[in-house]
């Protein structure tokens, strides 16, 4: 029994070994390669929340992924003169206004540089990811895909009635009147409401113009459709917001013809590929792994050995 339960570890170990062999080649990202001349689609990947620092991440603790690796991808379809056309594919529900805005002006560099640019809607591409999309040449989304939520959310929570039941009070030390605004130990006052309100009116003012200058809309008719709500694909196309209904290969297609590409155009990944172990277990935005996940069950409870 001894020495199968030896076996059995052994065994585990190995395994293990090989998955995180394997999570640490794939985590490496695209290969670099030189792609000179011809035409070429360039395929950039935005998926999950948007925020200019990923927090977290790796295979034994969760996290949401930056825009660092997006970014580069589109500095290298910038750069690289075999790559005629890029074809943003986005399945993201938005994120910081900030990071958004980082993305899009990456695109901007990109249309700059002499690129058409696409975007390719998957399940959803709202808020902070129609955000970047705005600006496109075109604009493809699944009939079914939810897209839209031109608008800006500040949240802040309040706690003091249940701080009071806990019997925990808080006392801070600040340097003026606002530098705890927002603070879930006391009530926003009336001069603090104004601030946050005139912060988020900034950042929409911000939004509606880029979608109207994106889209080649008067800010009156972007102002009819940004109230916050979402739309499905067909929707959106009914509203102007998309432009086609189709998938990634009529995306793909579509900017080949556009950039002058002749025939079926060749399409290079230019990343941020998805992790190995998001591959295998799933979005690292949305749960959180610890080593038990990666551990066979039988290693974890010798008893199941036994039986």
């Amino acid at each position: 029994m001894v020495k199968k339960v030896i076996g059995a570890l052994i065994l585990g170990l190995l395994i293990v070994s090989v998955v995180i062999a394997a999570v640490v080649g794939a985590g490496r990202g695209p290969v670099e390669r030189s792609l000179p001349g011809g035409g070429k689609v360039g395929i950039v990947h935005i998926h999950g929340i948007i925020t200019s620092e990923g927090v977290g991440g790796g295979p034994f603790g969760g996290g949401t992924a930056g825009i660092s690796g997006v970014l580069e991808a589109f500095r290298r379809a910038e750069e690289d003169p075999g790559i005629k056309a890029v074809v943003i594919r986005v399945d993201s529900p938005g994120g910081t206004a900030a990071a958004s805005q980082e993305v899009a002006q990456a695109v901007a560099r990109v249309k700059k540089a002499g690129k058409k640019v696409v975007t390719s809607m998957g399940d959803m591409a709202a808020s902070g990811a129609y955000w970047i999309a705005a600006d496109s040449d075109r604009i493809f989304a699944n009939p079914a895909t939810i897209t839209g939520s031109i608008g800006v959310l500040i949240q802040t929570v309040e706690l003091t009635g249940l701080y009071g039941k806990l019997g925990i009070d808080w006392e801070t030390f600040k340097s003026g009147p606002h530098k705890d605004m927002g603070s879930a130990s006391r009530p926003l006052t009336p001069e603090e409401r104004a601030i946050f309100q005139a912060m988020v009116d900034d950042i929409y003012d911000q939004f509606v113009d880029r979608v109207a200058r994106g889209r080649g809309m008067a800010r009156d008719e972007v102002l009819t459709l940004a109230d916050g709500r979402v739309f499905t694909g067909r929707q959106a196309k009914e509203a102007g917001l998309v432009d086609e209904l189709g998938d990634l290969r009529d995306a793909v297609r579509y900017a080949g013809e556009i950039a002058g590409i002749e025939g079926k155009p060749e399409v290079v990944n230019l990343g941020p590929q998805r992790l190995f172990w998001e591959r295998l277990f799933g979005d690292i935005s949305n749960r959180a792994f610890f080593l038990p996940d990666m551990l066979p069950a039988w290693l974890l409870c010798p008893a199941v050995i036994q039986r």
